[in-house]
């Protein structure tokens, strides 16, 4: 195996530390600049290993990084080696304490932005929609998830990044052109009349075979929110915060009212390789597997986020949100299928929370939305983990369990959530939301795993990892490593 080596280094020759010290700002954007550039330039590499030394007298920490390639299975000839000036020691820990900042500020973090500012993906990201694949040799990961780009951020894609280990992903820039690559799978519908001409996110992505799709084997169909720039107007109830629909927030501008949502509706497309999509329509006009409620229902502004659970043969399960103007709440609602396409609604079956204090309330005091949805292997239950909203408008991730999945869902914490912003300057301070929860199976040590959405300074997105040890899930921990 050989490995190209690539050394980043500078010789800092100073009287005081206090020299060294300023230089740290310097030489950590410095760092991340490098990361990033490698990122581009070494095909995408997936999986990082890090290593640090303190050496006694210069006290220089090294990071030994290395990347192998996902479709290949072998390792790429890039090794890397980074240098920068260490000064000062944790006393906690006697390691560098701005080392260790830096990774904190980092914590969850697994993807972030597009680093090269033509991908598809350098603007914004989020909707992850996770799977996990084992077979007797691999083990593979795919990620779909949305992403905008600078050149037409008010227009979302679906793409497609993979791994094989679910923590380390190998992503594309472009379109997809084959059906081993990775990168945008999905566009914008092309139909005037469409549901879908303005932005597409994924909500759910299910492995199954149906008598309505010919096909020689199960595929994938995806379940996807769609948008057009049709705007509808409801009583803001008195917010101090904008209630632009959130799957859309980027479009809002000062010149849009609090009091308006973009309109959403369900959607469905299926694919043989995870890569390329056929849009099944369904009943509504628009191609949408359905519309909204009437003007007294608690769903008549939009439908979100369509979260499909497979629950027997001849029963399939969508659980989404939208804004009950009527009551002032985030909501998640409910339909069935026989066979995945055509549904019938059954109602609301979670909101929001008042709380007794006068304080802060509850995480989730105006409702949940993004709901996920898994069976928990170990009581057959069903488990939900949602995005809270506060009275303030800040987001934070909850669950709730219920024994049927469609009555009585209980949630399974007081009044703080399982995953909560990040502190100081973390890249995930101003909100967490959109889960995607997994149960791990094949391992010894039975572990859950939650991908999030988080929004950092300025509005900047990244997909982020916590991860619950054992049977109980009720608290979560972000996963700390190094990220490209």
């Amino acid at each position: 195996m050989s490995y190209l080596k690539f050394a980043i280094g500078k010789v800092i020759q100073t009287k005081s530390v206090a020299r060294c010290i300023s230089l740290q700002s310097e030489q950590s954007n410095l760092l991340s600049d490098f990361l990033r550039a490698m990122e581009a330039t070494a095909s995408n590499p997936s999986i990082v290993t890090a290593s640090r030394t303190i050496q006694r007298y210069r006290r220089l920490s090294t990071l030994s990084l290395r990347f192998p390639t996902y479709r290949t299975k072998r390792f790429s000839p890039f090794s890397l080696t980074i240098t920068r000036c260490s000064t000062t020691k944790s006393r906690e820990t006697g390691q560098d304490s701005t080392f260790e900042s830096s990774i904190s500020l980092k914590r969850g973090l697994v993807l972030d932005l597009g680093v090269s500012k033509d991908s598809w993906d350098s603007e914004e990201i989020g909707s992850p929609v996770v799977k996990r694949f084992l077979s007797d040799n691999e083990e593979r990961w795919y990620l779909w998830y949305h992403g905008s780009s600078k050149q037409n951020p008010v227009s979302d894609s679906i793409g497609l990044a993979v791994s094989n280990n679910g923590i380390h992903w190998e992503r594309g820039k472009g379109k997809v052109e084959s059906s081993d690559d990775v990168g945008l799978v999905m566009g914008c519908g092309e139909d005037w009349w469409g549901f879908d001409t303005a932005s597409v996110r994924p909500g759910e992505v299910v492995i199954m075979s149906s008598s309505k799709v010919r096909a020689d084997s199960s595929v994938y169909w995806m379940y996807y929110t769609g948008y057009t720039t049709e705007t509808v107007e409801f009583q803001s109830q008195g917010f101090t915060f904008g209630l632009v629909n959130p799957e859309r927030f980027h479009l809002c501008d000062e010149n849009v009212e609090k009091s308006r949502v973009y309109r959403s509706l369900a959607g469905l497309a299926i694919s043989q390789d995870g890569r390329h999509w056929a849009r099944i329509e369904g009943e509504h006009h628009s191609g949408a597997l359905f519309d909204v409620g009437s003007e007294k229902d608690w769903d008549f502004h939009y439908i979100a986020s369509p979260h499909v659970v497979f629950h027997g043969d001849g029963d399939l399960r969508m659980y989404y949100h939208s804004f009950d103007d009527k009551t002032g709440e985030f909501c998640i609602g409910m339909a069935r299928s026989r066979d995945g396409i055509n549904w019938l609604k059954l109602g609301k079956i979670l909101g929001g929370r008042k709380s007794e204090k006068d304080e802060s309330g509850f995480f989730d005091e105006l409702g949940g939305r993004y709901p996920c949805v898994t069976r928990n292997k170990s009581d057959e239950s069903y488990v939900m983990a949602y995005e809270g909203v506060d009275r303030t408008g800040k987001t934070s991730i909850g669950l709730a369990v219920s024994k049927d999945g469609i009555n009585d869902w209980k949630r399974v914490q007081g009044e703080e959530a399982v995953v909560a912003v990040g502190e100081g300057g973390a890249w995930d301070n101003e909100g967490v939301g959109c889960p995607y929860l997994i149960e791990m199976d094949g391992d010894s040590d039975h572990q859950w795993r939650l991908y999030y959405r988080g929004v950092g300074n300025g509005g900047r997105t990244g997909i982020g990892l916590a991860v619950s040890e054992g049977n109980l899930i009720t608290s979560f921990t972000k996963q700390t490593g190094i990220h490209l």
